[in-house]
């Protein structure tokens, strides 16, 4: 709260259900929002409020391994219905459901920004508590790697995050890069006033 002034700490909202969230191994209880809303100074309605708008913020238990589609366009156009109905099966449970033993569940995220690798998935793994807390991107997938990568999830090892396709750099096209292979010329005229 050190980072917000006195007179704007309940600005500090979002990180600290953020916090809440990891220490509570993903989800947030309503003790929680409660204890934010009192170090706040707020209604509990308004911590409330910022919980149910985000969808980062799970009001419900989820998997030590909380498994996020991607649902937008882009990601659907790519099969990203195919990566979840991979997941769903593989894993025996419905959406926003946790697996028997709690390593597993499976939601929805919209857009996570990397539609050129798409279609995607969020992995918030919550194995080692909020102190190893981590938030790791795929990309790239299909369903076949989808599960290749539950079971390495599964087996405690930490898959590569990034791109899945070994043809492809970080957001590069898949075979290499097609454009901007040299400097570029410089515009005509640099000099304004000479124009």
């Amino acid at each position: 709260m050190s980072h917000y002034p006195a007179n704007y700490k309940q600005s500090a909202v979002i990180p600290l259900l953020d916090l809440a969230q990891q220490q509570h191994g993903g989800w947030l209880t309503i003790s929680a929002m409660n204890k934010v809303a009192e170090i706040l100074g707020m209604a509990p309605i308004r911590v409330y409020e910022v919980a149910t708008f985000y969808s980062m913020f799970n009001r419900t238990k989820v998997g030590k391994y909380h498994l996020l589609v991607c649902g937008t366009t882009p990601c659907r156009l790519r099969g990203s219905c195919d990566i979840e109905e991979a997941l769903l099966k593989h894993l025996g449970v419905e959406r926003n459901e946790v697996t028997s033993d709690g390593l597993f569940s499976v939601g929805e995220m919209e857009c996570m920004g990397c539609c050129v690798n798409a279609p995607m998935i969020v992995v918030a793994d919550y194995t080692k508590g909020a102190e190893g807390y981590t938030y790791n991107y795929y990309e790239d997938l299909t369903p076949k790697k989808v599960i290749e990568l539950v079971e390495i999830l599964r087996r405690g090892e930490s898959p590569p995050p990034g791109t899945q396709n070994p043809d492809r750099f970080n957001c590069a096209p898949a075979g290499g890069q097609k454009t901007l292979l040299c400097e570029p010329k410089p515009p005509p005229c640099r000099d304004l006033d000479a124009c």
